[in-house]
């Protein structure tokens, strides 16, 4: 019973960092990144779908995207998404491509960024604290049940705090990385 609550608790906790992870990625920083566009959904052919999925991103220098769609009559479609992303970024679009140039952050656009940092940071944190309520609740319930003795329930408590932490001390480290990463000029 205790194995399989630490092993959920485990496994819910990584979804919430993964989640965490993307987020993150998706927070622009002065360098040229694929993944600020992960989030962007295109209108093509009355259905959002994912920028990804209706063209190639790549990113051939620290400060410019190029996006290539596989059709050219979604490039209108994909221009008004990506300004309207509010991502702070110009697309132009030539051609068969769409060129992004990345400017640079100023510093007030840094600090906005870094208070997104901070709030993915503390929903991340709320998000692993809820998993570790709800496995906490089962092994309450698993007690009142008589499926594990008091002894069980409070090393049972201790180790899944134990997870907690190690797991809240991982979004810190992200949340630091990515600040570090996103004021780096």
């Amino acid at each position: 019973m205790l194995k399989e609550s630490y092993n959920e608790c485990k496994k819910r906790m990584e979804k919430s960092l993964e989640s965490l992870g993307r987020e993150l990625a998706g927070i622009r920083t002065g360098k040229a990144t694929t993944t600020i566009l992960d989030g962007i959904k295109v209108d093509y052919y009355g259905n959002p779908a994912p920028l990804k999925q209706v063209a190639s991103i790549s990113a051939p220098d620290p400060k410019l995207l190029v996006v290539q769609p596989w059709e050219k009559t979604v490039m209108p479609d994909i221009v008004k998404a990506i300004q309207k992303a509010d991502l702070g970024l110009n697309p132009v679009a030539e051609a068969n491509v769409i060129r992004i140039p990345i400017p640079p952050l100023n510093e007030e656009r840094r600090r906005e960024m870094v208070k997104l940092v901070k709030k993915f940071g503390e929903d991340g944190k709320v998000s692993i604290r809820n998993v570790r309520r709800d496995i906490i609740e089962n092994l309450k319930k698993a007690l009142k049940d008589s499926e594990i003795t008091e002894d069980e329930f409070h090393q049972g408590q201790k180790n899944i705090q134990d997870i907690t932490d190690e797991h809240i001390t991982r979004v810190e480290e992200m949340v630091e990385d990515k600040e570090m990463e996103v004021m780096e000029v």
